[in-house]
């Protein structure tokens, strides 16, 4: 052990089992932070040992969830480095090595329980009330006896846990958390087929990596006695600990699909800026300050510490991840703004309309979008009216719903538009002009325009609502508009 302090290094080790979610990648984001805030390396490592819940795409959605947020890694599968190789399953023989060290050390031992014996001992456990774990049978056998059996039988290697006094974990976060060593349970570190468990896997790798500092969620804190004790059986200098809070959903309960906890690639899908997912992510559980708001990615890298990350439980909140897309969306550079419009409607609009998308409609209509839009996956459904000249679908319900279901109203607010508009000449067809003859109405129909305009907006775009009814009108042109409202008309009879 030494005081000097290690160069930063951190890493992110996730699972192949699935699509990366908001907590992991939030674990991931800080890591990296905190490396580059420190001038340090950040890595990542697969823990590909748990065979049975491959996915084998995961891998792919991991490095594509990091490289959307602007996450880079200075070693890692694609990349190499010093220390590889960097999925576990190509690393068996260290793990295999350090258990046959415990193992001559006294502190692991070969377990021969069946399944069939676990099983019933876990029964009698539950029957008696008493607190699951294994029972320490295999424990007290000679050294020669599991030698003998290991040449013929089945066997787990088991961790001997301390069982007196207590184990202390040292989190920059959470400060000490003391342990009972008596609570504590011979756990398995490497299983029949060679494999470890994440208890192993964790400190051999993190050793051999150099890792300096471990940040992870605090689902892991109940597992630190367990790894803090293979450190010092192995006698080697743990890294420093640091359990990031848990995440809750907006009714303070656990994250779940339902409130937000979904794959990080599934934000993109449905219209999220990386910008604002990392701005997001970064204030779960971090602050900067006590009035930062905004920050980039960039800023982030700067600026983070672990030491202002509470251990509080943060709260994901959606409204609050709209706000932030809105925000990066409205201070987006305008050849950019465009080019995601073009995109997306590529991306989402019928096969009807003709691709390329016209660059004079996504320039025309791209300033009007941009302070309505909160996700991006709204842009094709707002803009969709403007492709091609008949009347967009809808429901024929849509025109008399949001007039209280009247039929006579929305009658009357087709019929007095068609005049309107009619007396607005092509020369003179802008949107100042149609903003004065359709405001004209409300005294010729003796009505309020929030009475009468939905009725115009489905006539027109095949939505009560969207982008400005005077500014869509100038770009549908006067014959299209015109046309749209006689059709609304002929359908409502």
């Amino acid at each position: 052990m030494t005081d000097t302090p290690r160069p930063v290094r951190t890493r992110y080790a996730p699972s192949p089992t699935g699509d990366p979610h908001i907590g992991n990648i939030r674990s991931a984001l800080f890591s990296w932070a905190y490396a580059r805030a420190n001038g340090g390396q950040f890595l990542l490592r697969i823990e590909d040992t748990d065979r049975n819940r491959l996915v084998e795409t995961s891998v792919d959605a991991i490095m594509d969830s990091l490289r959307w947020l602007g996450i880079d890694w200075d070693e890692g599968p694609d990349v190499g480095g010093p220390h590889a190789p960097y999925f576990q399953s190509q690393r068996l023989p260290l793990y295999r090595k350090a258990a046959e060290t415990l193992i001559d050390r006294g502190r692991a031992y070969r377990c021969f329980c069946t399944a069939e014996r676990l099983d019933q001992m876990r029964a009698a456990q539950a029957a008696a009330k008493r607190p699951p774990g294994y029972d320490g049978l295999c424990r007290g056998l000679s050294r020669e006896e599991s030698v003998s059996r290991a040449g013929r039988e089945p066997y787990v290697v088991r961790f001997a846990m301390r069982k007196d006094g207590q184990t202390v974990l040292n989190d920059i976060i959470r400060g000490d958390v003391v342990f009972e060593n008596s609570l504590q349970d011979d756990f398995v570190m490497l299983k029949s087929d060679g494999y470890p468990t994440y208890h192993l896997a964790l400190i051999v790798d993190d050793t051999e990596m150099e890792i300096s500092h471990c940040i992870r969620g605090d689902e892991w804190i109940s597992s630190a006695p367990k790894h803090i004790q293979i450190y010092e059986a192995l006698e080697l200098e743990p890294p420093q600990w640091a359990h990031l809070p848990l995440i809750l959903g907006p009714d303070h309960k656990k994250l779940s699909k339902r409130s937000g906890d979904t794959a990080i690639l599934d934000y993109r899908t449905n219209g999220y800026l990386p910008e604002a997912m990392v701005n997001f992510l970064a204030f779960l559980g971090w602050s900067l300050d006590d009035h930062t708001s905004i920050l980039g990615a960039e800023e982030l890298a700067r600026h983070f510490d672990l030491a202002r990350v509470v251990p509080n439980p943060a709260v994901f909140d959606i409204e609050r991840l709209n706000h932030l897309n809105g925000h990066y969306i409205r201070a987006m550079e305008d050849a950019r703004w465009q080019a995601t419009i073009a995109e997306w409607c590529e991306r989402q609009l019928p096969d009807s309309v003709a691709r390329p998308i016209d660059p004079e409609i996504v320039a025309s209509v791209a300033p009007l979008l941009k302070e309505r839009v909160a996700r991006l996956d709204e842009i094709a459904g707002l803009v969709e009216f403007l492709f091609g000249y008949e009347a967009p679908e809808y429901d024929l319900d849509a025109l008399t719903e949001r007039v209280s279901g009247s039929n006579e109203t929305a009658l009357q607010a087709l019929d007095g538009a068609l005049v309107a508009l009619d007396e607005v000449p092509e020369a003179a067809w802008n949107r100042d002009a149609i903003e004065a003859a359709i405001r004209g109405m409300e005294t010729r129909l003796g009505l309020k325009l929030r009475k009468f305009v939905p009725v115009l907006y489905v006539a027109e775009m095949g939505r009560p609502h969207g982008i400005p009814l005077f500014d869509s009108l100038e770009l549908l042109g006067r014959e299209r508009a015109l046309q749209r409202l006689r059709t609304a008309r002929a359908r409502l009879g």
